[in-house]
């Protein structure tokens, strides 16, 4: 059996963290997660995603607020054989990169070396990319720079972050899993990645998700599509700001930039090449709702729509 310290804070960890759990090859020493954070209009302290899953399991979990370094860290009654990391949140010291007998192990959402860093899927989406990936990589100082022994991908197609990233996860598990041994015996094969193919997926920025009308129709759906709680996809619509939640390509509609359509219970948002139909919409102050609902309101409303 393998000890193993588990590294993640978000969703997108958490199949892994169950994989390992429920694999009869894997002691799980310790799970590492993101001190609670504040969440909501009240800031009310909520615990990671890995925390609550890790705390289910009855496996011990730390919070660290300092440091990671290996004596930093809750006693064990050995050194691990790995630590696997998932979406931990912060950069590892050299001394925890060297600390397990058979190395650190990262489970990244991107198919490396296109989109290291810490928004891989919001970056593939925003740039238009067919497909997204996993990739499971050896990790060192750098920033997601280390060698991989095994990749997967999945079509992006018309997903959100949410959907895509929950599908990543699952992949992203079973890879992990399926590499793990094979790492274990010396045997995984190492590929480097190639310099001249890197790319960036740096922190979304609320304002990289603002909608445009003078943006196309298929950029501002992306920005709908890569949206998350942190940065969402906000718009100006009728004389009032609003979340754009869901949104669909519109086809055959004639609608010029900034112009606001109500065709039946259909809304549409005219664009610099066409239109976008909203699904779903929230404005603020209000709770989310159908644009259907949201439309049968503007009857004598500017329909004109813009940007905050």
């Amino acid at each position: 059996m393998l000890n193993v310290v588990f590294m993640g804070t978000p969703e997108f960890a958490v199949p892994s963290l169950q994989a390992l759990a429920a694999d009869e090859h894997y002691a799980l020493q310790l799970v590492l997660t993101r001190p609670d954070a504040a969440s909501g209009r009240g800031k009310t302290l909520l615990p990671s995603a890995v925390r609550v899953s890790a705390e289910a399991l009855g496996l011990p979990v730390s919070t660290p607020t300092g440091g990671l370094e290996p004596q930093e860290l809750p006693p064990l009654a050995s050194a691990p054989d790995f630590v696997v990391v998932a979406a931990y949140g912060r950069i590892l010291p050299d001394a925890l990169l060297s600390w397990p007998r058979l190395g650190c192990i990262n489970v990244h959402a991107s198919l490396l070396p296109r989109w290291r860093g810490a928004a891989p899927v919001q970056r593939a989406i925003l740039a238009g990319d067919i497909e997204a990936g996993v990739s499971i990589m050896r990790m060192e100082s750098g920033l997601d720079t280390g060698a991989f022994c095994a990749q997967a991908s999945v079509p992006i197609a018309d997903k959100d972050a949410s959907t895509l990233s929950a599908e990543l996860a699952q992949v992203g598990a079973q890879l992990l899993l399926a590499a793990l041994p094979a790492i274990a015996a010396g045997t995984a094969s190492w590929q480097e990645q190639e310099h001249s193919e890197v790319t960036y997926a740096n922190k979304v920025e609320k304002h990289e998700l603002l909608l445009s009308p003078q943006a196309s129709a298929v950029d501002n759906l992306r920005r709908v599509r890569a949206a998350s709680d942190s940065a969402p996809a906000r718009c100006v619509v009728a004389e009032r700001s609003a979340t754009v939640l869901k949104a669909n390509m519109a086809r055959e509609v004639d609608a010029v930039p900034g112009q606001l359509l109500v065709i039946g219970k259909h809304l549409y948002l005219g664009t610099a090449d066409g239109a976008i139909e909203l699904i779903s919409i929230k404005p603020d102050g209000k709770q989310a709702m159908p644009a259907a609902a949201f439309a049968a309101g503007l009857r004598g409303a500017t329909q004109l729509w813009d940007s905050l």
